[in-house]
């Protein structure tokens, strides 16, 4: 008797470096975002640190609130130029056309102008850009399912997309260094110091640009090189092939209310929670804490960041064999040993200097790099061959990270001892406190959630 079972789908080498490029953009300014919005709102521009959390805040509740509704939209809308392609093109225009606003004074402010007047300048800005970076985040990977079949080349095609993340934040750091560097060198004024001030404006407000150029040009390389499959009915996004040896029972189409009532659906969104809470928080403080806690000078902010996605890029290299041999979730909880053993380290180590700081940003750099790829891969498998409903599983994922990492900001910017630019004696104990026990805590929960998938692994329609 002749049964049938999915065609298994794969990526030449050429291909699967064009579709990494199509989140370029995306990375080069959530880069910015998460590890200089708050140092440049609060050192820079003068905020106090509560509205600085605020305005970030605004910015993950309007990612957050996109996100699902992008991936419901895109599961739904069919195009000719295809359904996720057209939705990350327009994300593209959106990310572009406001990014550049955000890391530049207010325009029609002067020095009398309230805080939250800068507010509600700012405000608009940072939605349409996180309406653009979500529409941009959810098409794209909703097209791993759809590229490919495999879970190893799901685990590499989502390696290679995680491989270009970290360049482009290396991109990022480099080209901040080589700001900060060239500003030291050319230093005429007396007012540039090595601590961060508004004469530091023109220095972000390039760096945003130049990030633009990059990404664009990057996301014009996707759109080229990525060939998305424009279907018109059902029996196209089932490609069957003969298979004599086995029975292989119809799958079911999932519709998205469907994952409402799937346990391993709350299972893997927690852990991914979990893994973005981790990532973020630790780039969003690790600017904060090099110059707050540490007191280094500026421009570690550029070259600590970098010592971390480096090791974050050797990583990534090795993740597509290392998980093939010892599966996913058991490399996943290496990498967040490695995060463990980051916080734990910061938290003994009482006097933390600029040579030992090279060490912890390895370990976290590492370790982050492996918990992401993985809790990514983790989707992937959970979705499996429900590419129809793919985007609202990433989006109802991506939901749950931006409304736990904006509350999760504004908690700390509000228990932040000193609330102006000027630091004091207690935000050296703060910073490493959030550095460590923030890290630590929310990778304890990510380890017990590790441990139900380990129990219960990831299946969906069983009863």
């Amino acid at each position: 008797m002749e049964q049938f079972v999915p065609a298994e789908r794969s990526l030449s080498v050429c291909r699967r470096l064009c579709y990494a490029a199509g989140h370029f953009l995306n990375d080069l300014c959530a880069s910015m975002w998460f590890t200089y919005l708050l140092v440049y709102l609060h050192s820079v521009l003068g905020f106090q640190s509560t509205y600085a959390g605020v305005l970030l805040l605004i910015g993950q509740i309007a990612d957050g609130v996109c996100t699902p509704l992008v991936g419901y939209e895109s599961d739904r809308i069919a195009c000719i130029y295809g359904k996720r392609k057209s939705w990350h093109l327009l994300g593209t225009i959106c990310v572009v056309v406001s990014f550049p606003f955000i890391f530049n004074p207010c325009l029609a402010c002067n020095d009398s102008t309230p805080q939250w007047a800068r507010i509600l300048y700012f405000s608009p800005f940072i939605i349409v850009f996180q309406l653009g970076w979500a529409a941009t985040q959810i098409s794209h990977l909703s097209l791993i399912p759809e590229l490919v079949s495999s879970e190893s080349a799901k685990v590499e095609l989502t390696a290679c997309r995680y491989a270009f993340t970290v360049v482009a934040n290396i991109t990022v750091y480099t080209v901040a260094w080589l700001l900060f560097h060239f500003q030291s060198q050319q230093n005429v004024d007396p007012d540039i110091t090595d601590n961060l001030g508004q004469v530091d404006i023109p220095l972000f407000r390039t760096l945003a640009l130049i990030m633009l150029g990059i990404g664009a040009l990057f996301s014009l390389i996707f759109h080229v090189g990525t060939k998305e499959k424009v279907s018109t009915s059902r029996s196209e996004d089932q490609l069957l092939i003969p298979f004599p040896s086995q029975e292989v029972l119809p799958r079911p189409i999932f519709p998205w209310k469907h994952w409402l009532k799937e346990p391993s659906f709350y299972q893997v969104a927690f852990l991914y929670m979990c893994t973005r809470l981790i990532v973020n928080l630790s780039q969003t403080y690790i600017s904060v804490y090099l110059t707050d806690s540490l007191m280094l000078p500026k421009n570690f902010i550029a070259i600590i960041p970098l010592v971390m996605y480096v090791s974050g890029f050797v990583c990534s290299l090795a993740m597509k064999p290392v998980s093939k041999l010892i599966g996913i979730s058991i490399t996943y909880l290496v990498g967040l040993l490695l995060v463990l053993g980051f916080a734990t380290w910061l938290f003994v180590d009482k006097s933390m200097g600029s040579e030992r700081i090279y060490g912890a940003a390895v370990l976290l750099g590492a370790g982050s790099a492996t918990i992401l790829v993985m809790s990514l891969s983790m989707t992937a498998k959970l979705i499996g061959e429900q590419t129809q409903s793919g985007a609202f599983v990433y989006g109802s994922m991506s939901l749950t990270d931006k409304f736990a990492n904006g509350v999760g900001v504004v908690l700390i910017q509000s228990v932040r001892p000193c609330s102006t630019g000027v630091c004091c004696p207690d935000c050296v104990w703060f910073y490493r406190d959030v550095m460590a026990m923030v890290t630590g805590g929310v990778g304890v929960a990510a380890a017990l959630c590790l441990f139900t998938l380990l129990i219960c692994p990831i299946r969906i329609g069983r009863g």
